[in-house]
């Protein structure tokens, strides 16, 4: 039976390779994004009551879709409610 000494440098050695790995792992996932919100995801997402996230979908702003009484919203809507009403910011006149 042959016993092995594990020096310091060894376990450096270990966690620098184990390091590299997880972050090579790391960046090449994409992070994904859940396609379907549910209503209390939406309205932490967007910092809103639940009266107005009603609004956004009685006034049609906001698209939705109902299943067994839950309300799903998709991703792509919110993103594209958020690109519709961005505002350019006008940079100051200098004198």
């Amino acid at each position: 039976m042959a016993i092995e000494v594990i020096t310091r440098e060894d376990l450096n050695e270990f966690r620098s390779l184990l390091l590299n790995d997880l972050k090579e792992i790391i960046q090449s996932k994409p992070q994904q994004t859940k396609q379907w919100l549910k209503s209390n995801e939406v309205r932490k997402l967007l910092n809103i009551s639940p009266g107005t996230l009603q609004n956004l979908r009685i006034n049609g702003t906001l698209t939705y879709t109902k299943v067994g009484g839950i309300m799903y919203y998709d991703n792509s809507d919110i993103d594209k409610l958020f690109n519709g009403n961005k505002v350019n910011a006008i940079p100051p006149l200098f004198k």
